[in-house]
């Protein structure tokens, strides 16, 4: 349409009257074009809908250092959307609370009551929590005798401390919290107190906003390539430094227990990580400082690492990395010199870390790409090498003297490898575990801690010292049955301990004695909620330690159950599908359908169709969950599977639609074939890359009557340099990229679309402007759809009248273009 505008100005066989007529013709033609924006009050779904949500949610648990005593923690519901709705700001990749210099209400789990429990039977101890106040971020104290938790006042973050054995709650000291890098504080290791993060008590006002601009705002390019992955939330001016500065500007200090007496430690400074050496003796501290960027977040501003001592004074340099904005697009690129620092956790006070040896690009071709490496205080001999890794490092478990537990990853093949080395003589390796991380009837589970008296963590081993212990979810085609095992540190062998039972899916929580030989698990079936067990190995009956009802009685009749197919060339597929309760084949033949979906890339055929029974989990819906609509007559078919496959080195991606397609014509023949869904009424939604997905559904394919699409992007292009999976660029790829786009196939969606964003994303690559500009293009087609934004929403929506409006919308959607939706034609 400009194009027409700017040949009219330029062509002139009818003099300007006419060059008048057409501009006006054309830009009447680009109002008519444009969105119609209404703001509708909030809406309430259907009952029992509304009951469930505003249900007592479910508390929570938290086991203490010991396992002895464990805190039950009572949670609050939903925000109001005025509580969402309170000004944040959006700086640095981070969004924070200016009133409370902490994190923003969307991204905070406030606990509203706290009752601590003796494991096996004994006094429940409830916190006396004052009056009036929000906490969050409980935390054990290393001797297990006190919780501490932070807690929000009208002018800021304040740390308090709650005694276990009479439930006292006192505030250990008025000094207001830094919360804008996460949890503002750590226990010493000697339980004697805290080391915070402060607030600069004098910093005055936060900066004013300049009346007027004092110039453009200009960035340039020389010649340096910076490829970056779209991110939000980024700096974007002067000001916005200005905040950066004020805002997350903090100072170290030491708060004592009984008074709170505080001790400063060192300048004030962007400090945006600090912990505690094992010992007490040192502070590993990390640093951000200027050039700031406006194109990537904080955590690749220019770096500072260093070792301080309680007086401030560096007694170790580790790293000073400049700004991190031009690493290679893969996903395993990483920065050059020292990186992912940190304490040993089995010694006094041994620096950890690890390099690339491949000049942080993951695409160069050597035999080593990480080193990882030690130095023990005073920190001044050579650093030892502990292990030379194949893959990239993703971590280390201390265990002892003679073992520890390195782990390495590579993207491309998405393989893993767990390997035993020797701290006392590092440098060798044996590999205990090399599989497909994706896998998971593979799957050998989580390696088990202890906690030493300073409160690390160590890995548990069996009695006799040979394996260590882990607990694992114990995936097969038939179902999931949790295990505890122990792992041989000589070769990797595994040999089960104790297995969940067929009828119950019970998890390992923990071990709860030091030779393990009983378990806290987490018991749940079809019928019965979650709750929390103690068993012992030589059998017994187990004795339960908490009693959490039914969240949702309304969904008790709901019946739910594996459905496996396979897909045209051979992938095995599976999805759970659910029916309303009281549904009757007989009586009341094919259903309407929604099925919920999200696609996975899988370099390994036989990986992407490795399919689990979870017949056996409760399962209750919360939030915005489709599963609500069960409760509206709706058969749900949920996460039916969507695996897009790259086999042999082929990029997944470049067979994306066809393999989607595919994926969804076996999933509908699936559920039609057993007949309990109309072939005519099924929808399709998924959130995030599942609104992706349903776009490109109903673009390419005609097996679905609507869709619902909740906070997707439709138009690669926007993300240029990467998204979910893909690490190719726009211009590596251009071919996928635009095939992948439904933006670019607008014209042939004819389902109706069902469109929501959150209005302030926060997610990579999914800002609201791509809703945006695809319902323009929907509009333009002269498509059915309709496009709600949820004020001040991030990427998952928070707010009570946000997720009930979500589920009206929804609900409402289904009951027009699906329910009454008569026999295609």
């Amino acid at each position: 349409m400009l194009k027409t505008i700017a040949a009219g100005l330029e062509y002139r066989p009818f003099g300007d009257r006419m060059i008048i007529r057409l501009v006006l013709s054309a830009l009447l033609a680009l109002s008519l074009a444009a969105p119609v924006w209404a703001q509708e009050a909030y809406r309430l779904p259907p009952a029992p809908i509304t009951q469930i949500i505003d249900a007592e949610p479910t508390p929570g648990i938290s086991l203490s250092r010991d396992r002895k005593v464990m805190a039950v923690i009572g949670r609050e519901n939903l925000p109001s959307i005025a509580a969402v709705s309170e000004p944040i700001l959006r700086l640095a990749g981070t969004r924070l609370n200016p009133r409370t210099n902490g994190p923003t209400e969307a991204r905070t789990a406030y606990l509203r009551s706290l009752e601590f429990v003796t494991v096996g039977g004994g006094a429940r101890v409830k916190a006396k929590l004052p009056e009036g106040m929000r906490f969050f971020g409980l935390s054990w104290s290393p001797d297990g005798r006190r919780v501490a938790l932070v807690g929000e006042a009208a002018e800021g973050l304040e740390l308090w401390v709650v005694e276990v054995a009479t439930g006292r709650a006192n505030r250990a000291s008025p000094a207001r919290l830094n919360g804008t890098f996460g949890t503002p504080y750590s226990w010493l290791p000697d339980s004697s107190g805290f080391l915070v993060r402060l607030t600069v008590a004098d910093r005055g006002p936060p900066p004013a906003a300049p009346a007027a601009p004092s110039g453009p705002l200009v960035q340039e390019s020389r010649g340096r390539a910076a490829p970056v992955r779209t991110a939000q939330d980024l700096l974007a001016s002067p000001h916005d430094e200005a905040l950066f500065d004020h805002y997350f500007t903090s100072r170290l200090a030491r708060v004592g227990l009984g008074g709170g007496a505080i001790t400063y430690i060192g300048e004030p400074g962007i400090i945006s990580g600090a912990s505690v050496s094992p010992d007490g003796r040192y502070i590993l501290t990390t640093r951000l400082k200027r050039p700031y960027s406006y194109i990537v977040p904080a955590g690749r501003f220019p770096t500072e690492i260093a070792v301080i001592d309680w007086s401030g004074r560096k007694v170790k340099a580790v790293v000073d990395r400049p700004l991190a904005d031009n690493l290679p697009p893969p996903f395993d690129a990483v920065v050059t010199g020292p990186r992912a620092v940190s304490w040993r956790d089995d010694a006094p006070a041994t620096l950890v870390w690890a390099e690339a040896q491949d000049g942080g690009d993951p695409r160069t071709k050597v035999e080593i790409h990480d080193r990882v490496l030690m130095q023990a205080a005073p920190f001044t001999a050579q650093p030892t090498v502990l292990a030379d890794l194949k893959e990239r490092y993703s971590g280390v478990e201390w265990g002892r003297a003679d073992f520890a537990l390195v782990r390495s990853a590579w993207f491309d093949t998405r393989h893993e490898t767990w390997l035993a080395v020797n701290p006392a003589r590092p440098g060798a390796t044996r590999v205990l575990v090399s599989r497909n991380y994706q896998g998971r009837y593979d799957d050998p589970g989580t390696v088990l801690s202890r906690t030493l008296p300073n409160g690390r963590s160590v890995i548990r081993f069996s009695a006799d010292g040979r394996s260590m212990l882990l607990a694992g979810q114990g995936d097969t085609a038939e179902g999931s049955f949790p295990f505890l095992a122990e792992m041989s540190i000589t070769d990797g062998k595994s040999r089960r301990l104790w297995t969940s039972g067929k009828d119950d899916y019970e998890a390992v929580v923990d071990v709860a004695d030091d030779r393990a030989q009983s378990l806290i698990t987490r018991r749940e079936n079809r019928q019965t909620p979650p709750n929390y067990v103690l068993r012992s190995l030589k059998g017994g009956k187990p004795v339960l330690l908490t009693d959490f009802p039914d969240p949702a009685p309304q969904f008790a009749g709901v019946t739910k159950q594996e459905v496996k197919y396979k897909r045209a060339d051979g992938v095995q597929l599976s999805g759970t599908l659910y029916l309303p309760a009281g549904y009757d084949a007989k009586r009341d033949g094919p259903l309407p359908m929604l099925m919920w979906a999200y696609p996975a890339e899988f370099t390994d055929a036989a990986v992407a169709g490795q399919t689990v029974d979870r017949s056996n989990r409760f399962v209750r819906p919360g939030g915005t969950s489709h599963l609500f609509l069960l409760t509206q007559g709706y058969a749900i078919f949920d996460n039916p599977s969507m695996p897009i496959v790259g086999v042999k080195g082929a990029e997944p991606n470049d067979t994306y639609v066809e393999q989607l397609t595919a994926n969804a014509e076996a999933a509908v023949k699936a559920v039609v074939d057993l007949g309990v869904a109309d072939r005519d009424r099924i929808a399709i939604g998924g959130h995030s890359y599942g609104a992706f997905m349903t776009a490109n559904l109903l673009a390419h394919t005609d097996l679905f009557r609507a869709g619902i699409a909740r906070s997707g992007a439709y138009n690669r292009t926007l993300t240029p340099f990467g998204f979910q999976s893909e690490q190719r660029t726009y211009w590596e790829a251009t071919d996928t990229y635009t095939k992948m786009s439904p933006f670019t196939y607008a014209p042939q969606i004819k389902e109706p679309i069902l469109l929501i964003h959150g209005g302030a994303d926060d997610n990579s690559g999914t800002f609201p402007v791509q809703t945006e500009r695809f319902f323009a293009a929907l509009k333009g087609a002269g498509a059915t759809a309709r496009y709600v934004v949820l004020p001040n929403e991030a990427h998952g929506y928070r707010a009570r009248e946000s997720t009930l409006h979500t589920l009206w919308e929804m609900t409402d959607w289904m009951d027009r273009y699906v329910k009454a939706a008569g026999p295609r034609k």
